[in-house]
């Protein structure tokens, strides 16, 4: 168990699209905003090691269609909210606004973009298997259990990086210079995650 959490904790702290969700989050709406976002990446990554226990991975990931088709609607997903970032006005990036973050919209942006990404699948179905042991108990126990505990810490970690990200944003929303481009580069964040999972290969 000691090894599967710095195991862990190695990855979580390579920036990936849950670090890189989190922190654009956290820039264009603030702490609350990225704190959202992190759970939601949580909640979807908790469902990914449902779908690992039921067999639904294992199914899309041998189903080129399958695969294909949640990564193309993944894509779409992240190139929209992209685009509708990246095409905000400038004057709606202010620091009043971040009081009145729409969680609910956050949260379930954040676990609708990590369903629709077929690599968590994949990572999950090649990752949790590799620290079961038979011998130990029932399997799917211990997956439910290497799971929550991966989401649990991916929870922690996310917060974290909303803390510290959304602390900026008091100063970058009173600098009209840096807000004018806030959401563009925000935006495109989305867009580069959105392009780069329509290339994604199962191999």
């Amino acid at each position: 168990m000691v090894t599967f959490v710095l195991v862990v904790l190695a990855l979580l702290i390579i920036p990936g699209p849950a670090v890189m969700l989190t922190l654009a989050q956290s820039v264009n709406g603030g702490r609350k905003s990225g704190i959202f976002t992190g759970i939601g990446i949580g909640v979807g990554d908790l469902i990914h090691t449902i779908a690992l226990v039921l067999g639904l991975s294992a199914i899309i990931m041998t189903s080129a269609t399958a695969f294909e088709i949640i990564k193309y609607l993944g894509a779409a997903y992240l190139v929209y909210l992209g685009m509708r970032t990246f095409l905000q006005k400038t004057e709606s990036i202010h620091i009043a606004s971040i009081h009145r973050v729409d969680g609910r919209r956050v949260f379930h942006q954040a676990v609708l973009t990590e369903i629709l990404n077929p690599k968590t699948a994949l990572f999950f179905l090649s990752f949790l298997p590799q620290f079961v042991h038979p011998e130990k108990g029932p399997i799917v126990t211990q997956l439910l259990f290497l799971g929550i505990t991966f989401v649990v810490l991916s929870i922690l970690y996310t917060t974290l990086i909303a803390i510290v990200a959304g602390s900026f944003v008091k100063w970058l929303s009173r600098n009209q210079r840096i807000a004018r481009w806030q959401g563009k580069v925000v935006g495109s964040v989305y867009l580069g995650l959105g392009v780069q999972m329509a290339f994604q290969q199962r191999n």
